[in-house]
């Protein structure tokens, strides 16, 4: 394994091209080890994936369903190992679209232990929940560039948008720690999909372009030791304030965790503020 002293050169290259320079964080390696606490890999698959997907692009968009889907939770059935879940709230009607969370893992985490930072919530407000396994341990941006990572999330959203009727101004990508970093630079690059984005405990962002001006919502504790505070979410949050990103910020005594009451603010957020979208054809 090959440690970097700063981001991958493909980053910042795009960076540079669409004005975006300023909003990676610098990760140098003394921040890497007490931030991030993962180190970036040089990609070592010579695998052949989709060229949008390596600018970390993603083509599904909530449209009028198609077939008719089971609720309750289940799994997403693309791959017998490395899968996912959707949840569908008791509430859901198809004549009603949805608010919808695509939610991400942290680093060594799994689509099951995602969903359950925000299961017991999504009865309360309507929400259906798309939670994902990464490819490999953590996300693919972190291991060196966009690709396999992002083909799986299309995917996924694309079925989801098949099965069900989801409303095109409440779509959300939401994480915690490693899964939180890939919710910003995923959500920042895709604005014009995801027009909120839930950061829990995030230790950076890497936008592969800018699109939209998603709604931003961040959370961290104040004594997290896994990704300290001052060098990840107070930069983060100075960073998109500079940018003119709306934005909700939320700091609480405690470790690199997500409390109850913080999920709870995140999904009130999130389905109170809804811009005005129409449904894409």
């Amino acid at each position: 394994m090959t440690q970097n002293n700063n981001p991958p050169d493909w980053t910042r290259r795009q960076l540079l091209q669409f004005g975006l320079a300023g909003m990676i964080l610098p990760l140098a390696a003394s921040q890497l080890s007490n931030c991030q606490k993962r180190n970036l890999l040089v990609m070592e698959s010579s695998k052949q994936v989709d060229s949008r997907a390596t600018e970390g692009q993603l083509l599904s968009r909530p449209t009028r369903p198609t077939t008719t889907a089971l609720t309750e939770l289940h799994p997403l059935g693309l791959d017998g190992q490395r899968d996912g879940f959707v949840y569908v709230p008791e509430t859901y009607r198809a004549d009603q679209p949805a608010p919808v969370v695509l939610i991400l893992h942290g680093a060594g985490g799994d689509a099951e232990g995602a969903l359950k930072i925000l299961r017991h919530l999504a009865n309360r407000f309507g929400t259906i929940l798309l939670a994902v396994d990464s490819r490999q341990q953590t996300w693919d941006i972190i291991r060196g560039g966009y690709g396999p990572d992002i083909t799986f999330l299309d995917r996924a959203l694309a079925q989801t948008f098949s099965h069900y009727a989801i409303a095109p101004n409440q779509v959300a990508i939401a994480g915690f720690s490693d899964g939180a970093s890939y919710a910003l630079s995923v959500g920042i690059t895709n604005g014009d999909l995801f027009n909120h984005i839930i950061a829990f405990s995030p230790g950076f962002m890497a936008p592969a372009s800018q699109s939209g001006k998603p709604r931003v919502f961040i959370s961290h504790g104040k004594f997290d030791t896994v990704l300290p505070i001052e060098r990840c979410s107070r930069r983060i949050v100075q960073q998109l304030k500079q940018a003119g990103y709306d934005l909700e910020y939320r700091e609480f005594n405690g470790l690199h965790t997500v409390p109850t009451a913080i999920a709870e603010r995140a999904m009130e957020w999130f389905t109170q503020s809804a811009p005005d979208k129409v449904f894409h054809s």
